[in-house]
């Protein structure tokens, strides 16, 4: 009989390390793993100098997180360690994200730091440890999928779900990751910690970038890369000089205020040239894209990506749902081959287009193009990659906007 992480092994015979960050969250599921008799261990990550933010609430892994962290480790009776993890965390997140902003991308940290970090140094840490799980916090739900595989789910709650952060876990990743509250509610957890007695019953949520206590990211840049803030100018798109900026460090696309520049209309951030340092602004229609080249696609649906590619209805098209904003809801779209073939397991070598059915504004080199099987439930997650460039609705697309409305509409009913 399989026990509750879907193991052939008994609870006591069972040993899952969790990451616990000192939030409500990773505590809550620290606690109702070792309530089902599991062999818990708690590891907290240091993953930066956490002097600025000790006294910050809601600071990922500062100091005051690590507190919490122990004392419920204390509460609920399990051994827990502190890794550090700092250098790890600086090159492979922060310096990414600071690269990404100089070369005019909008980057998202929290992807990097759970592909990098979380789900590849802590497993491998988890496997020394001796366990054969590693549960998170994470509002993400994990079971097996049509073909036998653990596939990767939207979280019950829709305003809790965090799988777009989530879309680079791979299959050998998800075979020993579990997400406990991926079918719970924020607040029937918070109700477990106080029922547990867990001091962090009450405390507030992360709501920032955890390596950016005051919320000002472009100090952090200039911080680490001196000189990256270099002045150019702002044009319009037929290339007019509207004004001088302080660095494109500062932007991002589909941003309005602070361009300094006066016009007759409202302007908006359309593109960021890093080669020449310009802002290119525009009216909001030209923030539209309907077409994306995406850049290390993970795909984590069932069998390939070429082969669900071949076998699409429309051979090529495959039909989909996705989503490029932690913040906007999942979108039908057409997913396509646009490079070479793919790897056997299932890692995407060539680059991937998307086409969006209605096009989305304000979409930003850097960030992730999630995919998803449905719109709306506990959609599986089939992938992803990050936006390697974007076409605007004034460029020709291969299909018709009627025409990919008719397909997506036939591939959401089956």
């Amino acid at each position: 009989m399989r026990n509750s992480l879907d193991l052939d092994t008994r609870p006591a015979d069972t040993r899952v390390v969790v990451a616990m960050s000192g939030g409500v969250d990773s505590s809550v599921t620290a606690a109702l793993l070792k309530q089902d008799g599991y062999d818990v261990v708690g590891v907290t990550l240091q993953l930066y100098d956490h002097g600025a933010a000790t006294h910050r609430l809601g600071s990922c892994c500062a100091g005051q997180d690590i507190h919490d962290a122990r004392r419920v480790a204390e509460q609920i009776g399990i051994p827990h360690y502190v890794l550090d993890y700092e250098s790890r965390f600086k090159e492979a997140v922060i310096d990414r994200f600071a690269e990404s902003y100089v070369h005019g991308e909008t980057p998202v940290p929290c992807v990097d730091c759970n592909q990098s970090i979380k789900f590849r140094d802590l497993l491998v840490t988890a496997r020394e440890l001796g366990a054969q799980v590693l549960a998170t916090g994470h509002y993400v739900a994990s079971r097996l999928a049509p073909d036998g595989s653990r596939g990767l789910y939207r979280a019950r709650e829709e305003e809790r779900d965090q799988s777009y952060f989530l879309f680079a876990t791979t299959r050998e990743q998800l075979d020993i990751l579990r997400f406990p509250l991926g079918e719970r509610t924020k607040a029937e957890t918070r109700e477990l910690a106080r029922s547990f007695g867990l001091t962090v019953a009450d405390k507030h949520d992360s709501q920032d970038i955890c390596f950016v206590p005051t919320g000002r990211y472009t100090e952090v840049i200039e911080r680490l890369m001196p000189g990256a803030a270099e002045p150019g100018e702002i044009v319009d798109m037929a290339g007019r000089v509207l004004g001088h900026h302080q660095g494109i460090i500062r932007f991002t696309v589909g941003q309005r205020r602070g361009l300094g520049i006066a016009a007759g209309e409202p302007l908006f951030v359309v593109r960021l040239d890093a080669a020449t340092r310009r802002v290119v602004v525009g009216p909001r229609e030209a923030l539209r894209t309907m077409r994306m080249r995406l850049r290390d696609v993970n795909w984590i649906g069932d069998g390939s990506l070429d082969a669900a590619l071949a076998a699409a209805p429309v051979p090529g098209r495959l039909e989909a749902f996705v989503k490029v904003r932690s913040t906007r809801r999942p979108q039908p779209a057409w997913i396509l081959r646009a490079g070479e073939a793919g790897t056997a397991d299932g890692r995407a070598a060539g680059e991937i287009e998307v086409e969006l059915v209605d096009g989305e504004e304000g979409v930003a080199p850097g960030q992730a193009c999630v995919f998803y099987d449905a719109l709306a439930g506990q959609a599986r997650v089939l992938g992803g990659g990050f936006i390697r460039s974007a076409a605007s609705a004034a460029e020709p697309v291969a299909a018709s906007q009627e025409e990919r409305r008719r397909a997506v509409a036939a591939g959401a009913r089956r």
